[in-house]
């Protein structure tokens, strides 16, 4: 059926295009030959990419093209005792054209081959390397073949590779698909194609898609339906009759982020039923309203909600609906950008939740002089009139208005990121799953849920009269909030310490304690009657926010589960190899099922521990998460693929022995003991 596509496109091409629009050596996909290292050693493999770039509007094909393309062919001209692999392809892209699904590539990608030198060659010798390509390159309305020629010239040396080369290459081997590492089922059973794959559930998935290699098994221009049930991925679509050995593909997980799988028959489960998206909305809308709520009582929401609500009593009413839906306003707008800004980073290819802005140790900062603010105003050291007034509750002032509500509502909402509660985590985790609408829906949801309390005291006198009668009573409650706020400023300082190290938390510190200097200042003057009051301490804050810029993240530290375990360089390998100490090296990633259960059933175990421990066995962590290119490369020269990676240097040995992916206590006891 494809080559029928193919056939037909090929033939409007030629319909389409006179002879003389494609000028000769003109090409819609210019493409480069680059080697990784123009002088690779004898017997070892070197890596070449295709760099291609189409024009605008024109798109090349995966090596599955779908149900239209054809896949890229080589044909290569090689000196005596090379050879070359097959074509390596990145994660591909999805178009839809009437009906027909294409995996294309609509940007700039590269492909990769790999050519092994025989042994034996003399440094020097010269290896003239030519490659044929042909390949089929399109546009939505029509079709081209086209073919081109390419050389480039190999030297047999030391390797080395350029520094510009290397950062080329790690970009392009960061879109190829890696290795799950751990197998996956499918089954086709009354027309319905199912694929489990292992995946852990705290991994990010975003618009997950799979892109089958093996043809005649999926039904490609039908929707994929993609669920998760624990540590699996569940993947539905509409089958077709074929019933292979094994069914391989990529399974994206995010923009040009995949994993490479091979699954083999056997026994799914149907998706567990139910009642449509509607209802998972809505049951996701709920936890969120319900979890916004509980945010209320929270120690960085409590004391701001307090005194508004108070300050709404003490008015005896007076705008008080105005005032709660500013307010509310105020709250859900806040949770929306949030929101908003959350899903376009998560359409960017960022893996990130929500609260993602507290990983930023600039914003922890900026959350601690704004709280360290606060708890001075409720502690009585100066007063503050905007946003929303929260001190004219003490001070007996009517309501600051509409536009201090609305300040104070987004105020309380930015304030309330640190904290978390009962059924936020399930409701925002639900609605990273859901379409753009639906997610922002949850988001807004969460800010309904958090200006709830202070929505009912507008809206329903009863609750109103139900409250404390004002008095100076107010004064002395004001200074009790304060505490919570501290604790919170003390939690974010030890946060700041935890994302920037002790000199990141020294800098919060120092701009905490020059700020509340500049207000103390500003509250002296405040009640001396003197005018520009608010100059010290505006001058504290801007000085205060400056070191801000000054906020770097410290050095990310691997938090292995035996004790001693350092993060693996290959210069700390050579470095416990020169001491002549035993050293195991294991390799993982937080997606790796297989790896996991390793690491629990095995290497954490108190066996082990003991065993490496009393071996005095130096221990290296190398964290595969992100794809990083260099441990790639390593991985790659023990001929694997992906992790799990398990390598046993014994004392004083430069070669490791590689163990097996499915580890037992044994193996590591063993060894540690020998």
């Amino acid at each position: 059926m494809r080559l029928f596509h193919f056939v037909l496109m090929t033939l409007f091409a030629m319909m389409a295009i006179p002879a003389a629009a494609q000028a000769p050596g003109q090409r819609h996909i210019a493409i480069e030959l680059i080697p990784e290292t123009t002088t690779p050693r004898a017997g070892e493999t070197v890596t070449l990419a295709f760099a291609s770039t189409p024009e605008p509007t024109w798109h090349g094909y995966w090596k599955n093209p779908g149900d239209a393309g054809v896949e890229t062919q080589a044909e290569w001209t090689l000196p005596a005792g090379v050879t070359a692999g097959g074509v390596e392809y990145p994660v591909p892209q999805r178009l839809l054209i009437g009906g027909l699904m294409n995996y294309v590539y609509e940007g700039p990608f590269a492909q990769f081959v790999r050519l092994t030198l025989p042994a034996g060659l003399a440094a020097g010798t010269r290896l003239p390397i030519s490659v044929k390509l042909d390949y089929l390159v399109c546009t939505k309305e029509i079709c081209v073949p086209e073919s081109v020629q390419l050389s480039t010239e190999l030297t047999v040396g030391d390797g080395a590779v350029a520094a510009e080369t290397r950062a080329r290459f790690d970009q392009w081997r960061r879109a190829m698909p890696r290795p799950l590492g751990s197998p996956a089922t499918y089954a086709v059973e009354n027309g319905t194609f199912r694929l489990a794959v292992p995946y852990p559930a705290a991994s990010p998935v975003q618009d997950a898609y799979f892109f089958p290699l093996t043809d005649g098994v999926v039904d490609y221009g039908k929707p994929q339906t993609v669920t998760r049930d624990g540590d699996t991925l569940l993947v539905e679509t509409v089958g077709k009759m074929g019933r292979p050995d094994k069914v391989e593909g990529v399974l994206a997980v995010g923009p040009a982020e995949g994993f490479w799988l091979t699954a083999t028959p056997g026994t799914i489960a149907a998706a567990a039923p139910q009642e449509g998206l509607g209802w998972t909305l809505l049951v996701a809308l709920g936890g969120a309203i319900l979890g916004g709520v509980l945010l209320n009582v929270m120690p960085c929401v409590f004391p701001i909600l307090s005194l508004k609500a108070l300050s709404l009593a003490k008015s005896g009413g007076e705008g008080a609906k105005g005032e709660a839906i500013a307010y509310t306003a105020g709250v859900v707008l806040v949770c929306l950008a949030l929101g908003g800004l959350l899903l376009a980073l998560r359409a960017g290819g960022a893996s990130v939740g929500w609260a993602f802005q507290l990983t930023d140790p600039r914003v922890i900062l900026l959350l601690l002089l704004l709280v360290v603010a606060i708890a001075f105003n409720l502690a009585g050291l100066f007063e503050m009139a905007a946003p929303g007034a929260v001190n004219r509750a003490a001070a007996g002032t009517a309501s600051s208005g509409f536009s201090g509500a609305f300040g104070t509502g987004a105020l309380a909402a930015f304030v309330a990121t640190p904290c978390t509660g009962p059924f936020m985590a399930g409701a925002m985790g639900t609605a990273l799953l859901l379409p753009w609408w639906g997610a922002l829906a949850v988001f807004g949801g969460l800010g309904l849920g958090l200006a709830l309390p202070f929505l009912l005291l507008g809206f329903v006198p009863a609750l109103r009269r139900m409250m404390p009668k004002p008095g100076p009573w107010m004064g002395v409650f004001r200074r009790i909030l304060s505490i919570p706020m501290f604790l919170t400023a003390l939690a974010l300082a030890w946060v700041l310490g935890k994302q920037a190290g002790v000199d990141g938390m020294t800098l919060g510190l120092a701009a905490a304690a020059l700020l509340a200097l500049g207000l103390w200042w500003t509250g002296g003057r405040q009640a001396n009657g003197r005018g520009g009051a608010w100059l010290p301490g505006t001058l504290a804050a801007v000085a205060a926010l400056a070191s801000i810029a000054f906020v770097t993240r410290a050095p990310a530290q691997v938090e292995a589960a035996i004790a001693g375990a350092e993060p693996f360089t290959e210069a700390r390998l050579a470095a416990l190899q020169a001491e002549g100490r035993p050293v195991f090296a294991y390799f993982t990633a937080d997606w790796c099922v297989t790896c996991k259960v390793n690491e629990k059933a095995v290497i954490e175990t108190d066996a082990v521990r003991a065993a490496l421990d009393q071996g005095k066995v130096a221990v290296l962590v190398g964290d595969w998460t992100d794809g990083d290119p260099v441990l790639g490369r390593f991985i790659e020269r023990h001929n694997r693929a992906g992790v799990p990676l398990y390598l046993w240097y014994g004392a004083g040995s430069s070669q490791p022995e590689v163990l097996p992916q499915l580890l037992t206590q044994a193996m590591l006891t063993t060894r540690a003991g020998g």
